[in-house]
């Protein structure tokens, strides 16, 4: 396993983590829901619409006037495009796969906090580009400027005579839902960022295995452990070596045999 000598590889408070999950799990059931329902046009134009008819934002008829006057296409403000629809399914779906997958890593005890820290900080800025794509401004009518979608701001009372007080209270509800996963993820950000900062035991551990693998890869080391081998290599081979008579013959030339000793002494009683 790679380890980073400097930064933690456990979770400090796993139980907020798992609380987060469960958070996560509740708000990303939301998300599918509501941007599932709202795409690909379920409220937009018409919720557009009821902010031209009270003078809180360009007219979505802007581009059919353009269209009929053969006048340039006025860009539409990304609050009520088509695109900012989609990008919040996008990230509705995969927030639900990080999650899966999440859950299954820190099961198995591989979600660690350097690649949680990552991903969380990634999904963060997306659902931040969420919340400004749903309250964004609409400056494309010089005449209605909007710095904030009405929708947002206003009640919902604003809707009720065009029947789309219930499409104003679903699109809020969607802004909300979206807030809420931001604020989880970043959370869940701000854990990984604490949990990599290793406490005083988790760096006196990390002194002690850095100073070992130093003195593995020394070169004294790998002197003394040659030395050892060589030490070992002369002892297996000295008791190898064949004891025979004549090795004793050449390894005792200083010496005399017994029986040898044994006829001097006699002659040296008798004598």
């Amino acid at each position: 396993m790679f380890r980073m000598p400097y930064l933690s590889q456990r979770w400090k408070w796993p139980k907020v983590l798992i609380a987060l999950m469960v958070f996560e799990l509740a708000g990303t059931v939301g998300a599918l829901a509501l941007f599932g329902i709202a795409d690909p046009n379920l409220f937009r134009t018409k919720l557009w619409q009821v902010g031209s008819d009270n003078g809180f934002n360009s007219s979505p008829s802007q581009i059919l006037y353009a269209y009929a006057n053969y006048r340039p296409i006025p860009k539409i403000p990304f609050v009520w495009s088509q695109t900012i629809t989609a990008f919040n399914v996008a990230i509705s779906v995969l927030s639900t796969f990080i999650l899966l997958v999440k859950a299954v890593m820190f099961t198995l005890h591989i979600w660690y906090p350097i690649l949680g820290t990552i991903v969380n900080a990634a999904i963060t800025v997306l659902w931040c580009v969420s919340i400004y794509g749903q309250a964004g401004p609409d400056h494309s009518d010089p005449e209605h400027p909007s710095n904030t979608a009405w929708y947002i701001t206003k009640s919902c009372s604003f809707a009720t005579p065009s029947g789309n007080h219930h499409y104003c209270i679903m699109a809020k509800g969607t802004f909300a839902i979206t807030v809420v996963m931001a604020a989880t993820f970043f959370l869940n950000f701000i854990l990984g960022v604490w949990s990599l900062i290793p406490t005083a035991a988790q760096r006196a551990a990390n002194r002690i295995e850095v100073d070992e693998m130093q003195m593995k890869d020394s070169p004294v080391s790998e002197n003394n452990s040659d030395r050892d081998w060589e030490m070992k290599g002369l002892r297996s081979n000295v008791a190898r070596t064949p004891y025979t008579p004549r090795t004793l013959a050449f390894n005792t030339l200083d010496r005399q045999l017994p029986l040898r000793a044994a006829q001097t002494q006699n002659q040296s009683r008798w004598a």
